[in-house]
C-alpha cells in the first residue's frame, strides 16, 4: 500500500537568528523566527509524514505554546515523526522538497542538506530530492520577509 503526504511551512526572516535549513546551518545575517529552531525544510518533511498517516499537523504534536518545544531542534521533530511512519508499518519511498527563498542561495548547500536528511532518516540520498526557487521579488517571500518549504512524501508498507 502506498500513501502520500504533503506539507507547506513558512517562517519569517528576522535579524539575530541562526538560519538552519534541512538540518544545515547557513551563513546569513538573518534567520527564521519560530518557537523551535524554525527549520522550514525539516518541518515540511515532518508534517508531510504526519499527513501521509492522516495524523494532523505539527502543531498538534509540537504546540508553539509549550515550554517543552521552545527552541527545539527540528532534527528531533523529524526523527520522531518518521518513527510514526515506521511504527505504522511503512517505510519511506521518497521525499521531494521545494524551498522558496529570494536571496538565500540553496545550491551550494543542497548536497549537504540531502546528506543530513538521509542520515537522520537512515535512508539513501537518492530518496531525498531538494530543489529551490525564488518568487521573482513578488509577495512576502519575494520581499525577503520569509522562507517557505513544501514537501511531498511517498511511503509504502514493508
Amino acid at each position: 500500500m502506498l500513501r502520500i503526504g504533503h506539507a507547506w511551512d513558512t517562517h519569517r526572516l528576522v535579524l539575530e537568528r541562526r538560519l538552519v535549513l534541512g538540518g544545515v546551518e547557513f551563513e546569513s545575517s538573518v534567520g527564521l523566527l519560530g518557537h523551535s529552531d524554525a527549520d522550514v525544510v525539516l518541518h515540511a518533511i515532518a508534517e508531510s509524514f504526519l499527513g501521509s498517516l492522516a495524523l494532523g499537523d505539527l502543531g498538534h504534536f509540537y504546540p508553539d505554546t509549550s515550554a517543552k518545544t521552545l527552541d527545539m531542534d527540528s532534527k528531533i521533530i523529524l526523527k520522531e515523526c518518521y518513527q510514526k511512519i515506521i511504527q505504522a508499518g511503512y517505510k519511506l519511498n521518497n521525499i521531494d522538497v521545494t524551498i522558496y527563498a529570494e536571496r538565500i542561495k540553496i545550491a551550494p548547500k543542497r548536497e549537504e542538506m540531502r546528506k543530513s536528511i538521509a542520515s537522520l532518516l537512515e535512508v539513501n540520498m537518492n530518496q531525498i530530492s531538494i530543489k529551490a526557487t525564488t518568487w521573482e521579488t513578488m509577495g512576502f517571500i519575494g520581499r525577503e520577509e520569509a522562507i517557505a518549504a513544501e514537501c511531498v512524501c511517498l511511503i509504502e508498507d514493508f
